[in-house]
């Protein structure tokens, strides 16, 4: 097997063992499987020429790191130390009297630096210590390792099926994907390389299969007595293994809740809020003097963690042994849940990019976690998915979404449950934006008809609903369908909610449409410039349907020839929009292409 992707690595590891005058002590660390024995073994490979006095490879798992200096001594250097002296005088006689030149000492999985600590302080200048952990040793100079980069793990791939050439081309894609799968982590990628190539029949795509279903138990990723010539000893779920086994019992338990989020960075407030009667500062220690010490997770910037996927498969095989697994998994879909329910319908841009770290999060509770989320907040993880893309108007982003809300809301809740006909609403709502009409109705029917028979005639939803089939009529030009439902809708709104809400103006606005859309403008302006001063009093001026009602009226007046009326009015919803949507938004294009049709028209009037 050809050594890939770690050239770099390399060279660095060699300047930082020459930069101290004295006694240089480098470690290479780094998760377990992510390289490190490989490139200590490459490195002296590589300069061994360096090191004219030799290289001593040693072992502190195994036994003393003394006895070990010793036993190397007599067996290889042909020196005996007075057995008289106590173990740390041997090991000092070992190093005066080393054969000359500079020497490379290697120490293998260092756990403990206190214990090897003793032996190397009194080296001589001439020695270099490299040593290899999963830890950070406080002070010493250190190279820290991480995965490999896609072309790298790529190559590596490749090298190890050199004895069949074109089969990574052949399944390029799929080889892409086996090496994200394994998170580029070099352990996994050679371990399943070198099982592909015993297994010449066995296609990429049959091993990611596997893989995905099988996980860290799939045969692959453990080592075969066949491969001897691996410098790695063990296979991925025995490497981490080792790192588990220094863990504390809450040390375990956040690695094990932090598996639970979706493989994606990690907002850390979140973790806080899935351990609420944990101390944060407590956590901050576990986070930063264990998980982050043994290289079990990584910084992804401020305030922001995240588990490698290997790993956060691991300690998702784990969490099934951990007397609070479950309850950890019911504290985080609830946090998730709480967090759905806050995104707004309208949605800013401010909001959508303060939410935004959230939703893999969510999504993940939706896909694999719904089982733990209660009958009451079933509705939520799906619809807060749908809010986040569908505010923006990424519709076909937003579908999948609503659909499998109103799935899975049937499955667990029957035909006939409030959010069943929220979720028919939501569904038809969607399938209205994106002009699939014939679609959208029967939904739209369902949901009213469901919504009247649990929640009576006089309940907001139901005048909702009026108000949705009203709106699929009139984008259908089907006015004399729409009309009646409108004015049913506000007088429902006004009669439950009062004449000053949100629904309200919402009503006002959408019986404007209508009447615009039938060229009856003198009925449509009262009702446009009554839902902007509602809407005004009651969100504010910058809030986005502020800039829709803006923009509205001035549609209505470009379209009777008021166009200096018009102008003003489709610049403050095009501000409005810009700063609160973003400027690539749907409703943003739409204004600013009115205004500049507006401003076309003014211009060939002067």
């Amino acid at each position: 097997m050809e050594f890939v992707g770690r050239e770099e690595e390399l060279q660095n590891l060699h300047q930082l063992l020459q930069d101290n005058k004295q006694v240089a002590i480098a470690a290479i660390s780094g998760m377990g499987g992510v390289g490190k024995t490989e490139l200590a073994l490459q490195y002296a490979i590589q300069y061994r020429e360096t090191y004219n006095g030799g290289l001593c490879w040693l072992l502190p798992k195994t036994g003393d790191v003394g006895i070990q200096v010793v036993q190397f001594a007599r067996t290889q250097l042909d020196l005996n130390p007075p057995e008289d002296f106590d173990l740390l005088a041997q090991v000092q006689y070992c190093w005066r009297r080393w054969r000359e030149g500079h020497v490379l000492l290697v120490l293998d999985d260092v756990s403990d630096y206190e214990q090897v600590k003793p032996y190397l302080q009194s080296l001589p200048s001439r020695f270099k210590v490299l040593m290899t952990t999963r830890q950070k040793l406080g002070r010493i100079a250190q190279l820290s390792l991480d995965v490999l980069q896609p072309e790298a793990a790529l190559e590596l791939l490749k090298s190890l099926l050199k004895e069949t050439p074109g089969r990574i081309e052949k399944e390029l894609a799929l080889a892409n994907q086996l090496c994200e799968w394994l998170g580029y982590l070099p352990l996994g990628v050679e371990l399943v390389g070198r099982y592909l190539a015993r297994k010449q029949d066995l296609s990429l795509a049959e091993m990611l299969r596997r893989l995905k279903n099988k996980r860290l138990d799939e045969r692959s990723l453990s080592k075969s007595k066949s491969e001897a010539d691996m410098t790695a000893q063990r296979g991925v779920l025995a490497a981490f293994e080792l790192s588990w086994q220094e863990l504390e019992d809450d040390d375990k338990q956040l690695g094990c809740l932090l598996s639970l989020f979706a493989a994606a960075p990690i907002p850390w407030k979140l973790v806080e809020q899935s351990l609420p009667e944990e101390d944060a500062e407590d956590l901050e220690e576990i986070r930063d003097d264990r998980l982050l010490n043994l290289h079990l997770v990584q910084r992804k910037g401020e305030g922001s963690y995240q588990l490698h996927p290997l790993l956060r498969e691991f300690f998702q095989y784990k969490l099934t042994g951990l007397d609070k697994g479950e309850e950890l998994k019911r504290s985080f879909c609830r946090v998730m849940v709480e967090i759905a329910q806050y995104i707004p319908d309208s949605s800013t841009l401010e909001q959508i990019t303060a939410v935004s770290p959230a939703i893999p999060h969510i999504a993940e509770v939706a896909n694999n976690l719904i089982q733990y989320v209660s009958d009451d907040d079933l509705y939520w993880p799906f619809y807060g998915n749908a809010k986040f893309y569908n505010t923006q108007g990424l519709y076909n982003q937003a579908l999948p979404w609503y659909e499998k809300c109103l799935e899975v809301t049937k499955n667990r809740l029957g035909d006939e449950h409030p959010d069943v006909a929220t979720s028919f609403n939501n569904l038809a709502f969607l399938y209205g934006f994106q002009g699939r009409y014939s679609d959208a109705e029967p939904f739209y029917i369902q949901a009213l008809a469901l919504r009247r028979k649990l929640l009576g005639d006089e309940h907001p939803d139901v005048a909702t609903s009026f108000n949705n089939l009203a709106f699929l009529y009139g984008s259908q030009g089907r006015y004399s369908d729409a009309e009646p439902l409108y004015i049913q809708a506000l007088a429902l709104t006004r009669k439950l909610l009062g004449d000053e809400h949100p629904d309200v103006a919402t009503s006002f606005n959408n019986l404007a449409v209508l009447y615009y859309s039938q060229g009856r403008y003198s009925e449509a302006e009262p009702l446009h410039i009554q839902a902007l001063a509602l809407r005004r009093k009651l969100l504010g001026d910058e809030h986005p349907s502020v800039a829709t009602s803006f923009n509205n009226l001035a549609v209505l007046y470009y379209s009777q020839g008021r166009y200096s009326e018009a102008e003003p009015l489709h610049i403050q919803a095009l501000d409005i929009f810009e700063r609160r949507l973003g400027v690539n938004h749907p409703n943003t294009v739409n204004v600013r292409e009115g205004l500049a049709y507006l401003r076309d028209r003014l211009s060939l009037e002067q």
